[in-house]
């Protein structure tokens, strides 16, 4: 999900202390390496799919055990009112850091990152597009993921973020478009709307809505034409790339959206399509050049590629959510 500057940093304000001290509730078998073992980056699931410790992006996401053990992390999820997807602890060790890379896959299209800082210190800097920040203890922020970003830590503690996924409704985003007519320079953070105070409530159990529904066992063709049209905008704007290519992948991706729209004018989720749907993907597939980076995208200039592959080919088809979109729910 894009956003008009590369940082936002939102009105909420939590307790720290209190973060702190639930921190304490985890000991280090709770933690996950993370899932491209990159040095000094771990990671304790909160909101997982199945409530289990796993990475996964798609599927039903519930609470996970170590959610249950701490009220106040909770409280503060809760706290924005949406429906929450993958979310979790995110921990970057001394002298470690978070390589540069664009969060590209089908998640992130439609979905922010809030990051609500327990652990840190003044050493810790995150960079996005053209800017960076430090981002205080208690406070929210979210970045636009599109943009190449980083974080570095050059201190000598471990820095320990809570970090919430969601797509976001309405109230959320009208919050966020708010912030920006404040916030009008792309370098200054500093201004927000009146602050949101979320204090501890002892015994308060809040329920949180979490994501059932996330990927689609067959995606519509209206959705796939609509990525399919993004995505041929971004790079046919980019003029470092080969117009003669340009041309071959529109043909690719738009005969791709035409034959799966076909298909699904005839079997829809049934079975019976699933290998016709396999094929079309696979084909699509191997008519990409083999260099990635064949074309780039406008403005972040990352490879089509691995983009097409990850938001569009591997996420049209998850007949493994077939029973959880077609069983009957009392």
């Amino acid at each position: 999900m894009r956003v008009k500057n590369s940082f936002v940093r939102l009105p909420h304000r939590f307790d720290v202390d209190q973060l702190v001290t639930e921190l304490k509730s985890f000991g280090e078998q709770c933690w996950m390496e993370h899932p491209s073992k990159m040095a000094g980056n771990s990671a304790l699931p909160l909101i997982s799919y199945s409530g289990e410790r796993n990475h996964k992006f798609e599927g039903q996401m519930l609470p996970t055990e170590y959610l249950a053990k701490v009220s106040y992390i909770r409280q503060v999820m809760a706290s924005f009112g949406e429906v929450l997807s993958r979310s979790r602890l995110m921990r970057l060790a001394p002298g470690a850091e978070v390589s540069e890379h664009v969060d590209f896959n089908y998640h992130w299209l439609s979905r922010v990152r809030i990051h609500v800082p327990i652990k840190t210190n003044t050493e810790v800097t995150f960079h996005c597009g053209e800017n960076h920040v430090h981002m205080a203890p208690g406070e929210a922020w979210l970045f636009d993921s599109w943009r190449r970003h980083r974080v570095i830590n050059a201190g000598k503690e471990d820095r320990i973020h809570l970090v919430i996924d969601l797509a976001g409704s309405s109230r959320f985003w009208n919050l966020v478009r708010k912030i920006e007519q404040i916030n009008t320079s792309e370098g200054d953070f500093t201004q927000t709307t009146d602050k949101i105070e979320v204090p501890y409530t002892e015994g308060n159990e809040c329920e949180l809505r979490t994501e059932r529904f996330n990927v689609a066992p067959v995606m519509a063709p209206g959705e796939l034409e609509a990525l399919i049209t993004d995505l041929i905008a971004n790079f046919s704007s980019q003029p470092l790339n080969d117009q003669h290519l340009v041309e071959e992948y529109k043909t690719v991706l738009y005969n791709l959206a035409n034959d799966w729209r076909e298909t699904w004018h005839l079997y829809g989720y049934e079975h019976e399509g699933w290998p016709i749907y396999k094929d079309l993907l696979n084909r699509a597939a191997s008519s990409l050049r083999k260099n990635p980076r064949a074309l780039i995208t406008s403005g972040n200039e990352i490879g089509i590629n691995p983009i097409i592959m990850q938001r569009i080919l591997n996420a049209a088809l998850n007949i493994d959510q077939v029973s959880e979109f077609t069983k009957k729910h009392n």
